[in-house]
């Protein structure tokens, strides 16, 4: 299985995000974690002052988004164009979300790309991941980013391994990915183009693009 499979290029249409120069940089995504944050800044500081309001030094919200005032916005955020925050989000630090997505009722966001379309609608954990175009966690599927043991993330592919040098890395979805109710993606999960997953679903490694995830070694393709 080729490393090609779990890149930037593999994996999303960077015509959907705002963080495109960001990711054309890198070869695989879990690369730009630690570099969210300041380009947020960069980002941020470019967008006209027309479209977005500016509520704290390092949070740009668009003016057609709806963000609930119950919702907390941390540092370095971006909410992009008629995207939805809803009650009791907690939006912690380093999160580009693009347009038209949905953060909803209990979900906390920390250190992430989302893209246009992306739906963390329920209750969702997403840290130290990107998730792409149209992208859907189901309620209460979360993004677990650090091992037990603490030591570094390593993306598994087979019989195959990606050092990540980070301690820190949630999962890197592809555009179109359906992620089922109450499943945990595992540190370094990394799921192909228009991929689901089942509901409760313990997820380690890589699934490749247009498949479908019913439990650890069983993995079909999509009909």
């Amino acid at each position: 299985m080729s490393e090609i499979a779990v890149s930037v290029k593999a994996l999303f249409d960077l015509t959907h995000t705002a963080a495109a120069p960001l990711l054309a940089e890198v070869t695989y995504p879990w690369e730009i974690l630690s570099r969210i944050g300041a380009f947020i800044e960069q980002l941020g500081n470019t967008l006209p002052a027309d479209d977005y309001d500016r509520p704290a030094p390092t949070v740009w919200i668009h003016r057609t988004a709806k963000v609930a005032p119950t919702a907390y916005i941390g540092e370095r955020v971006i909410i992009g164009e008629n995207t939805e925050v809803r009650h009791g989000a907690f939006i912690r630090e380093n999160a580009l979300v693009g347009k038209n997505a949905v953060v909803g009722n209990s979900t906390e966001l920390k250190n992430v790309i989302l893209f246009d379309k992306v739906q963390v609608p329920h209750y969702n954990y997403v840290g130290d991941s990107v998730l792409g175009y149209a992208a859907h966690l189901g309620a209460g599927a979360i993004t677990s980013n650090v091992k037990s043991d603490k030591t570094p993330v390593v993306i598994k592919m087979g019989e195959r391994s990606l050092a990540t040098d980070r301690k820190k890395v949630g999962a890197m979805l592809g555009d179109g990915v359906e992620v089922g109710c109450g499943s945990v993606l595992n540190p370094g999960t990394v799921v192909g183009k228009n991929s689901r997953i089942y509901p409760l679903s313990s997820v380690r490694g890589f699934v490749p693009p247009d498949s479908i995830y019913k439990r650890q070694g069983e993995v079909v393709d999509c009909r």
